[in-house]
């Protein structure tokens, strides 16, 4: 029996020294590189970028999903430019799901940069190409190193007839005793007019923010900011009452509802000859920010930037559902947030995400009417 036990080891010595040496043959083979990404849906041979579809989906940007190998959520960072080279551009959106729609009014954004006019390209005025490539990145800060980019996919967009190709909704303007104090330009001066923009071609509600630094002010709204022809004042008795309601002839200049300064978001509708100015002052609230759903921290206006700004401390939420949003006047009957995550804002919109723990700058600019946008930068 000890014999066979003897014979038994050196026959599984022997299976084992062939093994070891058959090693020296063996070939490693290395991981393939993940999936390069690409775009993949179909595109149209031009996009019109028309005022009256500014809020409309132009197109939803698709992509293949990329496989770094690799535990870990992949972000998808869809950036848009002026130029092939991308030597500058704009980020559009960031997502974890492999598509994004883009709006009209983003668009628009990128060819007004481009300098579409109708000089630019007299074969085809107002029509030039914009870019875009997608960024696919592991997990969501994108700094250690598992980043995919895709090929350059240029667009043609065509911007309407008028000056400079720029997309324009039918605007007025409000012009007063309150613009030089408010970082405007000259009092009274059409070309320095505060613009408010009606919601589409044709229509007459015209709305936009207008900052008005001082107390008593009076001002009128002018159809056009090259002269006074057609303007309109309020239907009071006297310069800077606030009636609420205006008229062409024999009007006196309007004011405010208390005769005090603010922020004012302002809505004229010249179809129906009524006005309204409601004060506002800015806030973030949110579960994502110090403190929650329970109250707003207060933003600053700047006049020179015509934007409000704070810096706080923020949370990872995800967006619809969590996050953060803006609100005035510490109340939820006028707030802005930005549905499908595109950069621009809605009232009523979607709560906005942050993707990561930290101290933020966030910036809400109101300037431009009904084309809100804001921007969330980690310092």
């Amino acid at each position: 029996m000890k014999k066979l036990s003897i014979l038994l080891m050196a026959f599984v010595a022997l299976i084992g020294l062939n093994s070891c040496s058959s090693d020296d043959g063996v070939v490693f083979i290395a991981q393939p590189d993940p999936e390069g990404i690409n775009f993949t849906n179909s595109f149209n041979e031009s996009y019109i970028l028309t005022p009256a579809t500014s809020g409309n989906i132009a197109e939803r940007f698709v992509w293949n999903t990329v496989d770094f190998d690799v535990p870990t959520n992949i972000t998808y960072q869809l950036q848009g430019s002026t130029s092939a080279d991308f030597s500058s551009f704009d980020i559009i959106g960031a997502t974890g799901e492999n598509n994004l729609g883009v709006k009209v009014s983003q668009l628009k954004s990128l060819a007004t940069d481009a300098g579409l006019d109708n000089d630019a390209n007299t074969e085809a005025p107002n029509t030039g190409l914009i870019y875009f490539r997608v960024r696919a990145f592991a997990g969501t800060d994108g700094g250690n190193g598992l980043s995919e980019m895709s090929a350059v996919k240029s667009i043609t967009v065509i911007l309407p007839e008028g000056e400079s190709g720029v997309i324009e909704l039918p605007k007025i303007f409000v012009v007063g005793s309150f613009l030089a104090a408010s970082g405007y330009g000259a009092d009274w001066t059409p070309a320095n007019g505060v613009p408010l923009a009606a919601s589409a071609d044709g229509k007459t509600d015209y709305e936009g923010f207008v900052y008005i630094n001082v107390d008593s002010a009076e001002f009128k709204f002018l159809p056009s900011n090259e002269g006074w022809d057609g303007d309109y004042g309020d239907t009071g008795e006297n310069n800077g009452d606030y009636s609420g309601t205006i008229e062409q002839e024999d009007e006196v200049n309007a004011g405010t509802p208390d005769g005090k300064s603010g922020y004012f978001l302002v809505k004229v509708n010249t179809g129906e000859l009524k006005y309204s100015l409601t004060k506002t002052s800015w806030g973030v609230i949110g579960n994502a920010t110090p403190t929650g759903w329970d109250s707003d921290t207060d933003m600053i206006y700047d006049a020179e930037s015509k934007t409000w700004s704070v810096t706080l401390d923020l949370t990872k939420q995800e967006a619809p559902d969590n996050g953060i949003k803006f609100r005035a006047n510490d109340d939820w009957a006028l707030n802005i947030g930005d549905s499908g995550a595109d950069g621009t804002m809605e009232f009523g919109g979607d709560n906005m995400g942050i993707s990561e723990d930290g101290n933020y700058t966030i910036v809400l600019d109101l300037s431009n009417p009904r084309i809100y946008t804001y921007s969330i930068t980690k310092n």
